[in-house]
Parts: structure tokens; sequence; C-alpha cells
């Protein structure tokens, strides 16, 4: 190594006082001496330093080069790497931000707030993509890089990027149809994709998604049957119950505690009326978050209201088929709760209040009569 240690040093020469010409040839072997030998951490810092220095010193087209070279190189250093992907010159970072595994998920998300559609759409095309990425691509991004995107099989969404896409496919039935055909759209979203799509878009889905569409059809009429059974036919009682959370909420005393209380109490007509207050979401929708077996929209509803995992548990085992869950489910339930974030599930509450009926506008949402295969 004290060879390439002494060459290093030379090279300080051909940098600053070598012609353009020496400059290239001092690059290139420079890669070449880095890409073919075997060295600590700190001597590839230094290699990409140097590189670096004679990269400032070339013209686009041998970035460029030297950006396909290191693109695909995974021991590339870090800071040479973060050089190229940030160049204004998309031939020059477009290799880097499609290829280089050496970047990480925040310094894409870096590139993705400061660079222009270019930069967008290369990073789109990355085999893979974390969710915080694809979160600023899918808000930031052109309808190029959003088709890009919902295209990537290797991309991942969290809840927010898809109802921000779904949000983005009104009116473009292609992103509508893209996004309907990923494996990993979560049932509930495709719900709400399939209920805002075209004629066209929508029946071509149930042919391209049969099962998931017979998964949902199924879901629903089991839900509804579980609410007739469960809440029956519109009540003298519920009606006490409306008008006593009703005046809970407007006094200001509608909160975590006494949403807390009515489900240990296993009182369901309070909670989803209170629930559907404090949402500003009609009552129906509360009542299928309560009892789908799928329980994440309730787990986002709870984080959104920044309830505690006390008082989320109780909910869960109101809604709960004989009111038990499991230890294991549990487990797995308060895990991904943990992991939910309130931000983002408050984004998510506030899409579902954004297509809530215009006609839900009184002091409670309405409770409908709930009928089997509704």
């Amino acid at each position: 190594m004290s060879a390439a240690r002494s060459f290093l040093t030379d090279l300080d020469h051909a940098v600053s006082r070598g012609t353009a010409e020496s400059r290239i040839r001092a690059l290139w072997h420079t890669t070449d001496l880095m890409i073919t030998g075997r060295y600590s951490e700190d001597e590839i810092w230094t290699f990409g330093e140097v590189i670096g220095r004679l990269a400032d010193e070339i013209e686009v087209a041998a970035r460029a080069q030297l950006a396909r070279r290191l693109a695909r190189f995974e021991d590339a250093p870090v800071n040479i790497i973060h050089k190229l992907a940030f160049d204004d010159s998309i031939e020059v970072a477009g290799p880097i931000l499609q290829g280089s595994e050496k970047l990480e998920p925040y310094a894409l998300v870096a590139n993705v707030c400061t660079k222009g559609q270019t930069h967008l759409l290369a990073i789109s095309k990355r085999e893979t993509l974390a969710e915080i990425v694809t979160d600023v691509l899918v808000t930031r991004g052109d309808q190029e890089v959003v088709n890009s995107v919902a295209t990537n099989s290797g991309a991942r969404f969290s809840d927010f990027g898809f109802l921000h896409m779904i949000q983005r496919a009104e009116g473009d039935s292609i992103l509508a149809e893209q996004l309907g055909l990923r494996e990993d759209i979560p049932r509930h979203i495709f719900q709400q994709l399939i209920a805002k799509a075209s004629d066209d878009v929508r029946k071509r889905l149930e042919r391209e998604r049969p099962a998931m569409v017979d998964q949902i059809k199924s879901t629903m009429s089991d839900v509804a049957g579980e609410l007739q059974s469960k809440f029956g036919p519109v009540s003298r009682s519920y009606f006490v119950a409306k008008r006593l959370v009703t005046a809970q909420h407007r006094q200001g005393n509608l909160n975590e505690n006494s949403i807390s209380l009515y489900a240990r109490s296993h009182k369901l007509d309070e909670v989803t009326i209170g629930l559907s207050l404090l949402c500003s979401l009609p009552g129906d929708v509360i009542e299928r978050a309560m009892l789908d077996k799928n329980r994440e929209t309730l787990l986002i509803l709870a984080k959104a209201l920044d309830f505690s995992w006390a008082t989320t548990m109780a909910l869960l085992f109101l809604g709960a088929k004989g009111h038990r869950i499991t230890g294991s489910e549990l487990r797995e339930l308060e895990s991904e709760f943990g992991r939910l974030n309130l931000k983002t599930s408050r984004s998510v509450l506030e899409f579902y209040q954004s297509r809530k009926n215009a006609g839900d506008t009184d002091a409670g949402p309405k409770r409908q009569p709930v009928l089997a295969g509704r």
C-alpha cells in the first residue's frame, strides 16, 4: 500500500499543475487502482477524496463515464458517490441514482428534495426503493416520475404513499390501472381505488385481479352481516347513546378516556358514535373499521387520534369475534401499532375525511340500517 500512498500524494501535482489530458489519465489510473485493489475503509475514503478533486477538473463526459464505472462498484467511496449523485448533469448523476447501492435512503430523499425531475426519474427506476423515498417521489414527482414509481415492482409504499397516488390517479386511468395491478397494494387501499376508478379501469382491474375483488365483496358482505347481528336495526338505545355522546362532544368532554371506558364496558354504540365524532367520519366507516378482520384501518385511526396502546387494545377486543384475540395476534398488532407514524396516520385520516359524503355535515354522522349484502 506504500506505493499506492505515494501515488496518491503525487496526484496533487496532476491536479494543481497538470493539463486536462494528464488529469484524465490520472483519474482513470486512480480509479483502476482502487477497483482492482483491496483497501481499508479509510484508504477507500482517501481514494474518493482524490477522485473527487480530479472530477472537479474534468468535463461532463468524463464525469459521466466515471459515474458509470462506479455505479456498480460495491466498494465505491461514499464521498465520491454522493458527489456524483448530486451533480447537476443527469448524465453524471443518473447512473449513480439509478444503480448505486451505496446511496442511503436519506441521501436519495435529499436528492429528491433538491434536484429536478430528471434526477427523480432516475431514482424512480432503482431496483429497490424504501417507503421514505417513495413518499417524497410521489409527492414531488411529475406524471412521468409517478408512473415510473407505480410500475417499479421493487418500490415499497407506505399507506400515505398509496393514498397520495390514488389522489393523483383521479382522471389518470393509466396510473389507476398501474396501482391496481401492484401485488403489494393493501386490500383497503385497493377498495378505495376501485371506488374512485372509471368504469373502464374498474372492469379491467376486475378481470386482472378477480381474487382481490372477490375478497373485497366477501369481506363487505361478512362485515355487513356482523353489523346486523351485533348492532341490529337502528334502535331507541342507539338514539339515546347518540344524544349523550354528542352532548359530551359539544361540551368538550369526549376524549380518549371516554372512548376507553366505553370500549371496556362493551358499549358498541357509544364507541362508534364517539369515534365518528372524533375522526369526523361517518358511523358506518367506523363500524367497518371496528369489525373488519384486517385491523389495519382501526390501528391507523387510533394512531391518528394519538391514542395509547391500552385504549387501542380495548377497541381491538371490542371489535374481535367473541371479544377474543390470541396472544400471538395481540403481539403482532402491538408491533404494527408501534410502527405506525403519527403524521402519516393523520394524513390517511385526512384522506378518509375528504372522501366522506357531502351530506354528512350534521353534528354526528348518520347511522343507516345495515342490510345483508350491503
